[in-house]
């Protein structure tokens, strides 16, 4: 019998800080568009505060299901074509 080993880097979710890496660096950028912006101790605290909640909560999203932000998008590129109670008295 002939057993061929599965690597886990095939099947595992491609996380950053333990997030989805694309919202992860969005919100790395925003934090530092907002830290650098105003030029004062306010702005970078409020920069550095924006972005370890985003971190959280993008942790949290990613705990839950490590694609949510794509199946949410899927999930409204097809909401015009499917209803949300279908009915056979529907027009396509």
């Amino acid at each position: 019998m002939r057993t061929i080993p599965i690597r886990r880097s095939l099947h595992r979710h491609g996380l950053m800080l333990g997030a989805e890496r694309d919202l992860v660096l969005y919100s790395g950028l925003i934090a530092l568009l907002l830290g650098v912006g105003g030029f004062t101790i306010f702005s970078a605290v409020t920069g550095l505060i924006f972005w370890i909640g985003a971190v959280f909560v993008l942790r949290r999203m990613a705990k839950a299901d490590p694609q949510m932000s794509k199946v949410w998008m899927r999930h409204i590129k097809y909401q015009e074509h499917y209803c949300a109670h279908p009915t056979p008295w529907k027009m396509p």
